[in-house]
């Protein structure tokens, strides 16, 4: 049981902006079951570019409520792609229906305080954050709760018009504990933040793309969202891997930190990197008006 049949809102239809179209590399969208190489229960796993990984939320029944046994299998996918030199970028979408209708209720309304405050109960939810690849959200359908606040620990958010977001915890008697209010509070402001916590009101793609929570919004459906994330995962596995973990490390810290020490931080990083063989083959290349060779050392 999700968060979606507690949500104060019903799915709402969003206008696109224009696609990610430049850079795109045109593969038609395929089965995620067909491409998965993943022996896991809860999710699908597969390699759809060099470079890149797709995790597939895969709990269609319960639209993807993230139980403890998914979300174990999703560290452990996310873990072993991190450690993997062969992916540089990950993409982490649901069903067309569901990226994630919220945390597992039946596994939550029996804990009593103890159990939530001792317990490891979200202790799982602050390793992808943590991870030094980036990893792009394809949202299509509901992404409520733990399914909101999953997505905003991703590094980048796509989402298809029908996507719909929302922190509805507030209408069971909680709030949201994976993230959702401060994570929230940094992109989209304090009013909005406390508005959307105070009402659980969901709010459509549309919103989520002016308020600046997701990057774009593509469709029409799934495949194409799942499509241009995987192209933009491409574009970005074909960079320097070093210099794009510096990127994703320089951005996170302006996100959690005042302005100077974000300086700071990005100037000794800027700096580092004139230590990689990367950066004298990037700028070789530029010179020489040719495409890089990268190492990613």
């Amino acid at each position: 049981m999700s968060l979606l049949r507690f949500s104060a809102s019903s799915l709402r239809t969003a206008s696109t902006s224009t696609p990610f179209a430049r850079q795109r590399t045109g593969r038609v969208f395929l089965n995620l079951r067909a491409m998965s190489t993943s022996q896991y229960e809860y999710i699908l796993t597969s390699r759809p570019a060099d470079g890149v990984a797709l995790i597939t939320l895969n709990r269609p029944k319960a639209l993807n409520a993230l139980c403890t046994p998914l979300f174990d299998e999703l560290n452990k996918a996310l873990s072993d792609f991190d450690a993997d030199d062969s992916v540089r970028a990950m993409v982490l979408t649901g069903s067309d229906r569901a990226f994630a209708a919220g945390a597992d209720i039946k596994e939550m309304k029996d804990k009593e305080y103890a159990e939530v405050y001792k317990g490891k109960f979200l202790e799982s939810w602050t390793l992808l954050s943590s991870l030094r690849k980036p990893i792009i959200a394809a949202v299509s359908g509901y992404a409520l709760g733990g399914g909101c606040e999953l997505a905003l620990m991703c590094d980048i958010i796509l989402a298809s018009p029908t996507a719909v977001f929302g922190q509805p915890e507030i209408n069971i008697g909680v709030i949201p504990g994976g993230g959702g209010t401060q994570r929230l509070a940094r992109v989209i402001g304090k009013s909005r933040t406390m508005e959307l916590t105070l009402t659980g009101r969901n709010f459509s793609a549309a919103e989520a793309a002016v308020w600046g929570l997701v990057s774009r919004v593509v469709g029409p459906g799934q495949g194409e969202v799942i499509t241009q994330a995987v192209d933009m995962a491409s574009i970005i596995a074909s960079k320097s891997a070093i210099a794009v973990q510096a990127g994703k490390e320089a951005v996170n810290v302006a996100y959690e930190s005042t302005l100077n020490e974000g300086l700071r931080f990005e100037r000794r990083l800027f700096h580092s990197l004139f230590a990689t063989k990367d950066q004298k083959e990037g700028m070789a290349a530029f010179v020489e008006k040719r495409a890089p060779n990268w190492t990613h050392s």
